[in-house]
């Protein structure tokens, strides 16, 4: 137990500050930093789960013939648990546990404004978690992520039907952290806080808060109606009782092209905050990011059918191909306003950092493959092919998971108080950046060849650029254990920090690292401009920050970052 110092409006007061011990992970708990790694730790989990599914993917994918799996529906069951898993329990909760740390902290709250509903909303996952890899040993869904009918009303076998559960549990357990981040972002904001001093990664989690609210209830309507189909003898999707397959269609993509931006929206947030503190440089074009994502949030209801264009008739294809266009717009504001920051900065190669310049190259090479899909004649071209995997991969995991492992190395001294290996941290990002390109990209060309997705037994003609990728995809998964061995041992030995260890400007590090409980004494107040970094009264802030809260040891030369200074012209 350690005595902080903290500023509260005028005065200090020294607080004993106990450390969370690992018992306090494992049981309800309603603080919201608890709840927040308990999220971060559950998805880690099941990406490791939903990782070596791909492993076993890529291992049948070696040869042009079936190896690992004795028949077709054992090869449907592997990827349709892989999606299912990467989606539903993997990076939307992940970025759900970095909203639970962090907002209340960015907002100099006490925790969020409804903290039992909180626990309650992380508590539902690891049982819907269980419920779907149930499925496994009854007869796992063999539908796919999407699980169109029929396959997933006739032919599937009963693990299909916890599928459908899961899920459920996993939509209620979204709407109800989507209340709560609205809420307390709107009321819990301090005095001198208004919305346009928010930093972005709030102004994200608010986007992202608000696709959730509107869209998943379209999600769990499907599910009910689908496990209505399957137990009660309904035909809400069987043509041949007055029931429309297209149906599912349409509501399952309303709900899911929305939750592509409800699993990338947090990390653009993310990204904002790592590019500035690690440039030493005011955010570019402030109000254009915040208000881009809320772009994001209303033009993404007005894109799902571009799933649905060989379905589609051919006169309504036009205005979901404009508006699939359109909606490049406000993301493309975003990455000309991130160059503009990093543009004269004094760039800090931190793993953090890294990850984020990465992100901006796969991302760009995802969003201009989403350009050419959202062209019609394209689009019918490449269908279920494997530019659609390749495509939705540099978006999800050149976005995203890039945006996670960028997130992970910046906030973990908050988090833990201690810093991640660099050295380590760096090898991990050189062998994730490689391996994952010739993982991905090559299935730009597979896919324009022709090679369809979905399938164990394909032409022996792209037998060589499977095994490329595969190879490619063994060295991606490796590189995920170099993570994880550096949280592990960092986490018991890494180098102690102070409260700042990257002087930044927002309130979370205006705090000693861990927080205490309810996070701050008194009320914290913020600095009037989170991106203001080479000013004067800036570097005063930061002094009198480090004053406050004084390391416990020198920073590692490789960790410590010097005193903000002039960004230049």
């Amino acid at each position: 137990m350690a005595s902080i110092t903290a500023p509260m409006g005028g005065e200090t007061r020294s607080i004993p500050a106990p450390s969370p011990r690992i018992a306090d992970y494992l049981r309800w708990s309603i603080d919201h930093k608890i709840i927040g790694v308990q999220y971060i730790v559950t998805s880690l989990f099941f990406f490791v789960i939903g990782g070596a599914l791909a492993m076993l993917i890529r291992w049948e994918l070696l040869t042009p013939t079936l190896d690992l799996a004795t028949n077709g529906s054992q090869y449907n069951s592997l990827f349709t648990l892989h999606g299912t898993v990467m989606i539903f329990l993997w990076v939307i909760p992940m970025m759900a546990g970095f909203g639970n740390y962090l907002v209340p902290l960015m907002l100099g709250a006490k925790d969020m404004a409804f903290p039992w509903l909180n626990a309650f909303a992380f508590w539902l996952i690891p049982p819907a978690g269980i419920l779907l890899l149930l499925g496994w040993f009854i007869g796992p869904p063999e539908a796919g992520w999407t699980s169109y009918p029929p396959l997933s009303t006739l032919y599937s076998p009963d693990g299909q039907t916890l599928w459908a559960m899961a899920l459920h549990l996993l939509g209620i357990s979204s709407i109800l952290g989507a209340i709560n981040f609205i809420v307390t972002i709107r009321n819990m904001r301090p005095e001198g806080m208004g919305y346009w001093q928010m930093p972005l990664f709030v102004w994200a989690v608010l986007a992202t808060a608000i696709i959730q609210v509107l869209a998943t209830p379209f999600l769990t309507g499907a599910l009910t109606l689908l496990i209505l189909d399957r137990v009660a003898g309904t035909s809400f999707f069987d043509p041949s009782n007055g029931g429309d397959v297209l149906l599912w269609q349409n509501v399952f993509w309303f709900y899911s092209h929305p939750a592509v931006y409800i699993m990338i929206l947090p990390g653009f947030g993310m990204v904002s905050e790592v590019l500035a503190t690690h440039a030493r440089k005011p955010i570019f074009g402030y109000r254009a990011i915040a208000l881009s994502s809320m772009a994001i949030a209303l033009v993404g209801f007005t894109v799902w059918a571009h799933h649905m264009f060989t379905a589609l008739q051919p006169e309504l294809r036009i205005p979901f191909m404009i508006t699939s266009m359109i909606i490049a717009v406000p993301t493309g504001i975003k990455i000309f306003s991130w160059l503009g920051t990093l543009w004269g900065g004094k760039i800090h190669f931190t793993t953090a950092m890294l990850f984020a310049l990465g992100f901006l190259s796969m991302f760009v090479i995802g969003g201009i493959s989403g350009v050419m899909l959202a062209s019609v004649p394209v689009d019918i071209h490449v269908h279920d092919t494997y530019f659609v995997v390749s495509h939705f991969h540099f978006v999800l995991f050149g976005g995203s998971v890039f945006l996670i492992y960028s997130g992970l190395y910046h906030w973990f001294p908050k988090i833990t108080g201690r810093l991640l290996d660099e050295r380590l941290g760096k090898l991990h990002f050189v062998l994730t950046y490689v391996s994952f390109f010739f993982t991905f990209f090559p299935q730009h060309i597979a896919g324009l060849e022709g090679m369809p997705r979905r399938i164990a037994v394909y032409d022996p003609m792209y037998t060589n650029i499977n095994q490329l990728i595969s190879f490619s995809a063994f060295v991606l998964g490796i590189t995920t254990f170099i993570l994880l061995y550096n949280l592990v041992h960092s986490l018991v030995a890494g180098e102690r920090v102070g409260a700042n260890p990257w002087r930044s400007l927002t309130l979370e590090w205006a705090t000693t690292s861990p927080p205490p409980p309810y996070n701050f004494v008194g009320d914290p107040v913020p600095f009037e401009d989170p991106y203001g970094y080479g000013t004067e009264e800036a570097t005063a802030y930061l002094d009198a920050l480090d004053r406050r809260f004084p390391p416990p040891t020198k920073l590692p030369p490789t960790a410590a970052v010097p005193h903000p200074e002039p960004a230049g012209d």
